[in-house]
């Protein structure tokens, strides 16, 4: 199914035409849930993985004996989604709800054991309009997380795992992947969702802007914001950094969005190469007063039924993961961010 990004609701080029030498491309690739196979790319879908390799784990110390079960979280999602088709939960659906909302425990697991990493998503080359070519001529990119944001220095970061592999090699794929008994977050376990690559234009964001160019746009902003609010339109305010710039949802290539830190370089660990953006991991679609990134084809759906957060996923407080590639040896670690 096609989906379509709207036009912009200003031509910022005409506006501001130096950002034409800045122009960039990036692929929104427009999640939605569906049955997706290992033969394709897919967000939440399952891993084109050999036999036999070992399953990634996590067995940085934290605890894992509580959480969330996934086939209640699978469960809930799937009655929440079913009452709104029809018009909201009825009382025993309420009900239902807040049980498989509950929180349980595996006492027998140690906060060392190992546990299986979880999928994110993987991506064929073939499948993806500007992804990146891995090392080694690698063409599948395969992304999984521990579901436990426990990690790091601050005890609430995430683990990654960044796997790349060539396709045609994988000629015995494994039946099916381990689960964790239980997971920290429900917003861990990514919704299984085909994916609807579309390529749209980009501009960096604006703090990374030279500095002339990114106080003529927040002079303009200022004027926007002062009209809007003369003339009650607060809701239909366009600015660059929410409407003109950066698309939102997950995303392959393009710019990053700094818009919880200020921008800083990401320099690889193996070379120091500026790193560029491989992909975007986020948490919804599109948000806003008035969803200028929801595409075409949504606005036909009745209000209740579009979902602007179709993998399920929650990446910090409802942010983004930025996950970054050495330009000049795609072989050298990942690095990430999370905004």
């Amino acid at each position: 199914m096609i989906r379509t990004t709207p036009p912009r609701p200003a031509a910022v080029e005409e506006l501001f035409p130096k950002l034409g030498a800045l122009r960039g491309v990036t692929t929104r690739l427009h999640p939605r849930p569906g049955c997706p196979d290992t033969a394709v790319s897919s967000i939440g879908g399952p891993l084109l993985w050999p036999a036999d390799e070992p399953w990634p784990v996590c067995t940085e110390s934290h605890r894992r004996g509580r959480g969330y079960r996934i086939a209640d979280i699978r469960r809930g999602r799937r009655v929440l989604m079913e009452a709104w088709a029809r018009d909201r939960p009825d009382d025993d659906e309420r009900a239902l709800l807040t049980e498989l909302d509950r929180r349980h425990r595996a006492p027998d697991v140690a906060d060392t054991d190992p546990i299986p990493l979880i999928s994110l998503l993987q991506l064929y080359r073939r499948d993806v309009p500007g992804l990146a070519e891995g090392p080694d001529g690698c063409d599948l990119l395969q992304l999984l997380w521990c579901p436990f944001e426990a990690h790091g220095p601050t005890r609430h970061g995430l683990s990654l795992h960044v796997r790349w592999r060539r396709s045609d090699q994988v000629t015995q794929p494994r039946a099916d992947a381990p689960q964790p008994s239980l997971v920290g977050f429900q917003g861990s376990v990514a919704e299984p969702c085909v994916l609807h690559p579309e390529q749209v234009v980009t501009y960096p964001y604006i703090g990374s802007l030279p500095s002339r160019l990114s106080k003529r746009i927040e002079s303009w902003e200022a004027a926007q914001e002062r009209m809007a609010e003369k003339h009650g339109l607060q809701d239909e305010l366009v600015t660059y950094h929410h409407d003109l710039s950066i698309p939102q949802g997950c995303r392959v290539g393009g710019y990053p969005s700094w818009h919880t830190t200020d921008p800083h370089p990401m320099g690889c660990e193996a070379c120091a190469a500026p790193m560029t953006l491989l992909l975007t991991v986020d948490s919804s679609e599109w948000d806003g007063a008035h969803g200028s990134w929801m595409p075409t084809e949504e606005w036909s759906v009745p209000g209740r039924l579009r979902d602007r957060c179709p993998t399920k996923l929650t990446v910090g407080r409802d942010g983004v993961l930025n996950l970054f590639a050495c330009p000049v040896d795609a072989g050298h670690p990942h690095r990430w961010s999370l905004q």
